[in-house]
């Protein structure tokens, strides 16, 4: 049964990665034993390899693709692009997660791609630090999908209140980035009309809970005009946020779109993959073995598709749906990798493109 399904994933791998038999071997059973055995685990994802070798010689076999496999993130991020067919404009999201394995804190910095049914990882880097990632670190990771993807691809960039800073916003600005963050109601602003005022002085003593406040300015030492919008969410905090788009009260709504990233952290830690409960702290092992969380997750998507088509999600009584469109996909995957292999493998291969460095 498992086989129905491990020798076809190893082939059409093989058309997007130069890895060896062997490494294609193992970088199925990875992604299979993810899926299979909800977690990242080398000990619980040595007994998903087929065949009569010992649990110890299928656990060294693990570790030795991880001390010599390092997964091209320029090649996952266009794969994931091409299986979910997100070639039109995209909204992107900027977040960390982070967790520490005895005193060593590991702190990804992800960006990914949030859609109405999708939220899936397109780049990331191991930052070496605890805490959040500095200006520098932002831009590279941004240069990298513009490396890869034009400016026009992005219909938006979204982030939270760490990911602030007149360079790293000069930087979206001079690139056509449009942008919405969330920014902090200590920081201050130079209207157009003239004066500098802190966010929390220009909201004070008005009840915008209902009513949106916009503002035009730019950040003091900035050349580059913004819009700027608040809404009182609970009594004393505001979400304040910074754009380039012209529209501020439009972009205060996309902004919510946010929450998916937070959604997506879940979905590789306890709602799918368990991350956390790996003990591999080597950034580039961690970076490979987050990519394949990648694929994994982009495979339950393409299984949640094919059963849901064009319907939406139910919702109930409380207006929140059902379930998610990434647990509706892992599901039917884990169940189909079980009793119907030929599901499983369909959804993984039906118009599943080869990437163009391997042709």
């Amino acid at each position: 049964m498992f086989q129905l399904i491990y020798s076809p994933l190893m082939v059409s791998l093989g058309r997007h990665f130069r890895l060896s038999k062997s490494r294609l071997a193992t970088m199925a059973v990875v992604i299979l034993g993810l899926v299979n055995a909800r977690t990242v685990n080398l000990t619980h994802l040595a007994s998903q390899f087929p065949g009569d070798a010992r649990l110890s010689s299928n656990y060294r076999r693990l570790q030795r693709f991880f001390q010599h496999v390092h997964l091209d993130q320029a090649q996952i991020a266009c794969l994931v692009v091409q299986l979910l067919n997100l070639s039109r404009p995209r909204c992107l999201v900027l977040d960390r997660t982070n967790w520490k394995l005895g005193a060593t804190d590991i702190n990804f910095l992800v960006l990914a791609i949030v859609t109405r049914s999708f939220r899936v990882p397109i780049l990331w880097s191991l930052l070496p630090h605890q805490g959040n990632s500095d200006t520098d670190q932002r831009i590279a990771l941004m240069k990298r999908y513009l490396a890869m993807f034009e400016a026009g691809s992005i219909e938006c960039l979204l982030a939270d209140r760490e990911f602030v800073g007149q360079r790293w916003m000069d930087f979206l600005n001079e690139n056509n980035i449009p942008f919405v963050i969330r920014v902090k109601a200590a920081m201050r602003i130079s209207l157009s009309e003239g004066g500098t005022w802190s966010f929390r002085t220009l909201v004070r003593g008005r009840r915008l809970r209902t009513v949106c406040r916009c503002w035009s300015g730019t950040f003091p030492g900035s050349n580059h005009g913004l819009q700027f919008a608040a809404r009182e969410i609970k009594q004393c905090d505001w979400l304040i946020i910074a754009t380039n788009m012209p529209d501020a009260k439009r972009a205060l709504q996309i902004y919510r779109k946010r929450w998916g990233i937070e959604n997506l952290f879940a979905d590789s830690k306890t709602r799918g993959f368990n991350l956390e409960d790996t003990h591999i702290t080597n950034p580039d092992k961690l970076s490979t073995l987050f990519g394949m969380i990648t694929l994994a997750i982009t495979w339950a998507y393409r299984c949640a598709t094919q059963i849901m088509g064009q319907k939406a999600i139910k919702r109930k009584a409380h207006k929140r749906r059902q379930k998610s469109w990434f647990r509706i996909g892992f599901d039917i995957l884990r169940y189909w990798i079980l009793h119907q292999p030929h599901n499983a493998i369909n959804a993984w291969l039906h118009k599943c493109p080869i990437h163009p460095s391997s042709n």
